[in-house]
Parts: C-alpha cells; structure tokens; sequence
C-alpha cells in the first residue's frame, strides 16, 4: 500500500510530537521551516529549509511531491501556509478568506463583535480617532499585539500613561506593528481544546490556567480536567462554538481562551485555529480524556475524520519552571516517587 504524505509546517520543537505521531502511523512527512532551530529535522523523512510562509514556494514542491495533507500543531504563523496550500491542492483546511480573522485579533473581534460572541470592548491602535475612542473605556485595559499568540507582549495598565507605554511594547512585539487594546476582564482563565470536521465542533478538554497575574500573564501551569462548576462549563462550550462559527472554522483543531468573572460571565479573549501548545493538545488532552489528539489532527489532514471518544477521565497537568514554581525544583531534582493519582 502506497504511503500517505503529510506535508508539516515549522520545525521547532512544538512540531516534534506530531512529526513522532506521523512516523507512528507510518506516514511519510515532509517538513517546511528554516534550518536553525530545526530540531525536526531529523525525525522527518524529507526536509525543506523554507521560510514557513513562503506560501507559494511551499505549494510548488508540495504540488510536485503530491502531498495527501497538510498540517501543524501551536503554531499561528503556520495556518495562513496551510490553508492557502490545502486550498489550491483541493486537500482540507479552512478557507484562506477566513485565515486573517484567525491570525489578527482585532479581525477577530470585529467577527465576534458582528456574531454577537461575547467578548471585551476593543480598539486597534493606528485609527485617528483611536486614544478619543479608548476614553470611554474604563481601566484597567489591556493591550497587546493583533498577531501573536500567549502571553508575548500583553500587558494589564491601570492608567493612560502606562497605556502608551504598553502600546509601544505591543507594537514592538507585532509582526505587524499594530496594537490592540481591550478592557480587562477580572476573573479565572480557561481554555478549551476542539476538533472540529464539515463545521461541527467536538469539545475535547477545558483547561483550568495559572499565569502569573498583572501586568503581564506569563503561564505557570496547566490543569485537566477544569474544575469549574458544570453550568459554566456547559456556558464555555456553548461560547466555543458560537465562536468558532463566527471565524468560519470547520476543519481542524481549535484552541480557545476564555475569561470567566465573579458573576459566572464568560468572555471570549481568543481563538487559535490549531491546538494549543504548551503541551496542552499534545500530551495534556490524551492523559485526560484518552483521545489522540495528535492523530485526530492527522487523520483529518488526510480526510479521514473519525468522531471523537473521550473514554476516559483522568487528571494531568503540567508546571513550567519559574521564580514563581522554583518550589519544584528540588521535587524534580530528586526525581520523587510521590505522584499525584
């Protein structure tokens, strides 16, 4: 039987379980990324030091290689690249018209703005009327860079003077050079792991988040399943979907953030068309809930879509080294038997 050909875009280190996954199932991969940082590079059968978004570059060899699919996993650099390719190869993805709304968070509040998804108060910064516009806004707010993803370059102010400061950081952290600033929610931070196939979500895992506050959000820790009470659970996915209907998602992984306040209001923040990183859809997900993830996000590359069966509940988490986790150091140092069941 003739082997099946995923081509894979990025190369770094959050690509390696699904460039592991894809050997497991005996597929033949075919790798895109520049060769610095390519710890990848190795474990694929074909590799091409290429800019991750040299979409046309890429769509040539993929066209001559005749590639079966097309993917990545926490990677929204990566997603403009693969639905342009999916769409000129009549492989599955998203349509390309509705990539930027996934990749440019202010596109992506003007959608759920129109959708009435429920989500903050916002304004890119770079309009005329911007600062005039922000004034009927109340602090704390947020701002943060329209194109990037986690924590990278957003920062809480509490008055005008630290807002210009933040902007500018923002923007400096921008591939764009642009801003967005949004009032601040105040609550517990969740996200929520989906697949999705022909525009019909299936909510995986809802992940209970630690960051480390004000001003700035870095993440601490990672939580499955959430322990939120199971009417606002049932609130989060009923959000998810909305949401991810109003981007246009319906083929492929999804992760989404969420705020949820004292009042059991839940906000949108936002919504990546991939699976989320920081282990979470790699490892975090099948600990949890015993479904693949990684093979999920595979299987409906190559357009063989099987529904989901989370035939397992479980708890897993994960903790990242910090001043704020130092308290971990010497548990992982001594390599303890004791474990959490």
């Amino acid at each position: 039987m003739k082997k099946q050909k995923l081509a894979i875009i990025g190369a770094s280190y959050l690509q390696m379980p699904l460039v592991l996954k894809a050997k497991e199932l005996g597929i033949e991969t075919h790798c895109f990324a520049w060769e610095e940082g390519a710890v990848c590079k190795p474990f694929v059968d074909v590799f091409y030091p290429i800019s991750t978004i040299d979409k046309q570059k890429i769509l040539e060899i993929c066209e001559q290689v005749q590639i079966d699919g097309i993917t990545s996993i926490a990677s929204d650099v990566a997603v403009p690249t693969i639905n342009f390719i999916a769409h000129n190869l009549g492989l599955i993805g998203n349509q390309p018209a509705d990539t930027l709304a996934c990749t440019n968070k202010f596109l992506m509040r003007e959608r759920f703005k129109h959708q009435d998804v429920s989500s903050p108060m916002f304004c890119k910064i770079g309009k005329a009327d911007a600062f005039s516009f922000i004034e009927s806004f109340k602090f704390p707010l947020i701002a943060k860079p329209v194109d990037r993803s986690g924590s990278r370059g957003v920062e809480k102010v509490n008055s005008r003077n630290e807002l210009k400061k933040a902007i500018k950081r923002a923007q400096k952290e921008s591939f764009a050079n642009e801003c967005i600033v949004e009032e601040y929610i105040d609550g517990v931070e969740v996200s929520v792991e989906s697949i999705s196939w022909e525009g019909i979500h299936y909510v995986l895992a809802i992940t209970d988040k630690e960051t480390t506050g004000a001003p700035y959000f870095v993440e601490l820790a990672h939580h499955q399943p959430s322990l939120l009470d199971g009417n606002i659970q049932n609130k989060i996915i009923l959000e998810t979907k909305k949401a991810l209907d109003a981007l246009n998602i319906k083929f492929g992984a999804s992760h989404s953030e969420f705020k949820i306040t004292n009042d059991g209001e839940v906000y949108v923040i936002e919504i990546g068309a991939r699976m989320g990183g920081d282990f979470i859809g790699s490892d975090l997900v099948y600990l949890s809930t015993g479904y693949d993830f990684l093979k999920g996000v595979i299987e409906i590359a190559l357009g063989n879509f099987i529904t989901p069966i989370l035939n397992q509940k479980k708890y897993s988490g994960v903790y990242f080294l910090s001043k704020e986790r130092e308290n971990l150091k010497t548990f992982i140092e001594n390599k303890s038997e004791y474990y959490i069941k």
